[in-house]
């Protein structure tokens, strides 16, 4: 998913007060976390992940690992966190998805 500057900047500042959801650790990454962090993603649409200092993989290997499920979006990276961003297929769930469309 390619987003435009002006999404990532909504996203970035949306995301500002939310706290990490997940974490990569020891256990490294593996496609069950993959579906486990894209299960939250189709509800919350908006997430946080942290990178443990025990974590096998460093920031590089996990961007690519979560870009291989193409409908999540890495919107940014700081320090050992990552910001992401999937739109919900329900639309229920699609509060900030749809503030992101109109932002092109």
């Amino acid at each position: 998913m390619d987003l435009k500057g002006k999404q990532k900047h909504f996203l970035r500042s949306q995301a500002h007060s939310l706290r990490p959801m997940f974490s990569v650790g020891k256990n490294g990454l593996t496609q069950s976390w993959l579906d486990q962090l894209a299960g939250a993603l189709e509800t919350r649409e908006l997430i946080k992940v942290n990178l443990l200092q025990n974590a096998d993989v460093n920031m590089a290997e996990t961007k690519t690992f979560i870009e291989t499920d193409q409908r999540i979006a890495v919107v940014q990276t700081i320090g050992h966190t990552l910001v992401l961003f999937m739109p919900a297929k329900n639309p229920e769930h699609q509060r900030l998805s749809k503030q992101v469309a109109a932002l092109v």
